[in-house]
C-alpha cells in the first residue's frame, strides 16, 4: 500500500528513500533508494534520514509507520503530527479516552491488563474484542455471552504487538469512513465511504463505495463531529481515515481514527476516482509545506471489491477485468479462495470508476 507514494514521489520529480524489511519490500526497485531497515527501527531511520538530508517524511497507509514519522519529523524539524500525541493515534484504548475525554461520541470501552479477565458487569453484549494496536481487522471478534471473552481476549492478545487488548461495546449500524488531509490543523474532508463486511463475527472489509449514499443533513453532521475527532486527537497535517458507524436511531459513534491515509485502496486511488483530488500528491505537499487547499474536479462513483470463498462470484469480474469499461484493474492475489478471518485472506480484487455505483450480482 505505499508504492502509490513511491510512484508519485516519481511522477513529481521528488528523490525518494523508502525503508522497508527486505523480505517482500514492495517499493524496492521503484524507490531511488532503498534501505532494509523495519519501518518500526526509529533511531535507525532517523540516523539516515540525517545522512541523507531529507526534505520531508511521509507515509500514506500504514499505523506502524506513524510512529516513525512523528518521531522523525520532531528531531529533524520537519513537518508530521506532534510528537508527543502520537500514542493516541497508534493506540486504540489511549485514542478512546482522548475522544472521550473531548466529548465525541464513542463506544462504551475499557482495556484489558495483564491478560487478566474484566468485570464487564457495567457492558452490554454484544461486545468487540481487539487489539489496540493493529489493523485490517487483526484479532477483531464480535463476542455474544460472558464465556467466550477469555478465547477472544487471547486471540487478540496475540495479533497486538504489545499483548494489548480493548473491549467495547458493540454498535448496531451503518459503516463509513471519512476521508480527510490536514495543514496546520485546518481540516478538508475530501469523500464519505460507504463500507460493507463479513459482519459478525471478525467485520472483514469486503467492499468500499464513494460518495456515500447517505441523507445530506447525516453527512454534515458526521463531517462536523469527525473535524472535532481529529482536533481531539491533534491530528494537525497530513492525511486522516476515520471510521464510524450510524445506529438505526441515527446516532453517530466514532469506532476509530488512523492519521494515515484509508488502505483497501480508499487513499491511494477511491479518493481521486471520484473526487478528481490527487490525494497522494496532497500528503506529499503537505509534507513538504507547500500545501494548496483540495480542489474536488470530479462527481463520480468509485469503489473496490473484494474476492473471497464469501464472494466467489467476483472471480469472472476479476479474470476479465479488462471487458468492463467501469473497471479500472483487476488483480487475483491469491490463486486459492479462502473464508476470511483478517483482510489477509483476501484473494484479489477490483477497482471502478462510473457514473453510478456498479453493482456486482
Amino acid at each position: 500500500m505505499q508504492l502509490p507514494l513511491v510512484l508519485k514521489c516519481k511522477e513529481m520529480g521528488i528523490e525518494s528513500h523508502c525503508f522497508a524489511w527486505a523480505d517482500g519490500a514492495v517499493c524496492d526497485g521503484y524507490a531511488d533508494y532503498f534501505y532494509p531497515i523495519s519501518i518500526i527501527e526509529k533511531e535507525q531511520i532517523l540516523e539516515k534520514c540525517k545522512e541523507i538530508g531529507i526534505d520531508a517524511i511521509a507515509s500514506i497507509a500504514s499505523d506502524l509507520a506513524v510512529t516513525t514519522v512523528n518521531y522523525v519529523a520532531d528531531k529533524m524539524g520537519l513537518i508530521a503530527n506532534p510528537v508527543e500525541y502520537t500514542d493516541i493515534t497508534t493506540n486504540k484504548y489511549k485514542m478512546r479516552q482522548a475522544l472521550s475525554f473531548d466529548g465525541v461520541p464513542c463506544p462504551l470501552f475499557m482495556v484489558v491488563e495483564d491478560g487478566e479477565i474484566p468485570d464487564i458487569s457495567d457492558m452490554t453484549f454484544p461486545l468487540i474484542v481487539k487489539p489496540t494496536d493493529r489493523s485490517g481487522s487483526r484479532g477483531v471478534k464480535k463476542i455474544l455471552t460472558v464465556e467466550e471473552l477469555s478465547n477472544a481476549i487471547d486471540r487478540a492478545a496475540k495479533e497486538s504487538f504489545k499483548n494489548e487488548v480493548i473491549i467495547e461495546e458493540y454498535i448496531e449500524g451503518r459503516e463509513i469512513s471519512v476521508e480527510s488531509i490536514s495543514f496546520d490543523g485546518q481540516h478538508h474532508i475530501l469523500q464519505i465511504t460507504d463500507k460493507v463486511t463479513t459482519g459478525a463475527p471478525y467485520f472483514v472489509e469486503l467492499e468500499h463505495h464513494q460518495p456515500s449514499n447517505l441523507p445530506d443533513a447525516v453527512k454534515e453532521r458526521v463531517k462536523t463531529i469527525v473535524q472535532k475527532a481529529l482536533d481531539a486527537l491533534h491530528i494537525r497535517n497530513g492525511a486522516s481515515h476515520s471510521e464510524l458507524k450510524i445506529t438505526p436511531g441515527c446516532d453517530i459513534k466514532i469506532i476509530e481514527i488512523g492519521a494515515r491515509m484509508g488502505g483497501d485502496f480508499i487513499g491511494s486511488d477511491l479518493v481521486r476516482l471520484s473526487t478528481g483530488y490527487d490525494f497522494i500528491k496532497g500528503v506529499v505537499e503537505v509534507a513538504l509545506g507547500n500545501f494548496n487547499e483540495p480542489e474536488l474536479t470530479e462527481q463520480k462513483f468509485s469503489g473496490v471489491y473484494f474476492l473471497s470463498k464469501e464472494t466467489e462470484h467476483l472471480q469472472r469480474y476479476i479474470d476479465s477485468w479488462k471487458d468492463y469499461p467501469q473497471i479500472v484493474r483487476g488483480q487475483r492475489t491469491d490463486t486459492e479462495l479462502h473464508e476470511i478471518h483478517e483482510s489477509a485472506d483476501r484473494s484479489g480484487y477490483f477497482i471502478y470508476q462510473s457514473n453510478h455505483k456498479f453493482i456486482c450480482n
